[in-house]
């Protein structure tokens, strides 16, 4: 299957943080029920503590922007990070080259 990726970066102010944080957990129900999701993460910068990452796979930008955008999961999705909106530094989409694998780490307990 192909997939697109989508990057959203975003910076979030310390103390709204937790809300940011809570606002995704509720928005993440919305993309796990969504048929054009793969799978989706938002990641904190450890060295820069205000910015955030989040990833989100779709089964294509199409089905992400035609699907998703304009289907059922969306208005909830939204409603709930709507506050965090003007806060995006980035949000593109990418798709994923050949050049990938497992690193050493991987498969260790």
């Amino acid at each position: 299957m192909t997939t697109t990726v989508e990057y959203i970066r975003y910076r979030i102010a310390s103390q709204d943080q937790q809300a940011f944080e809570e606002a995704y957990a509720r928005a993440a129900e919305a993309l796990a029920a969504s048929p054009e999701c793969v799978d989706y993460e938002l990641a904190r910068c450890e060295e820069e503590k205000e910015r955030y990452i989040l990833r989100i796979r779709w089964t294509s930008i199409d089905a992400h922007l035609n699907g998703f955008r304009k289907g059922e999961h969306f208005p909830a999705f939204f409603s709930a990070i709507r506050p965090y909106v003007a806060a995006i530094e980035e949000m593109q989409h990418y798709l994923v080259t050949a050049v990938a694998g497992p690193g050493k780490a991987a498969g260790q307990s």
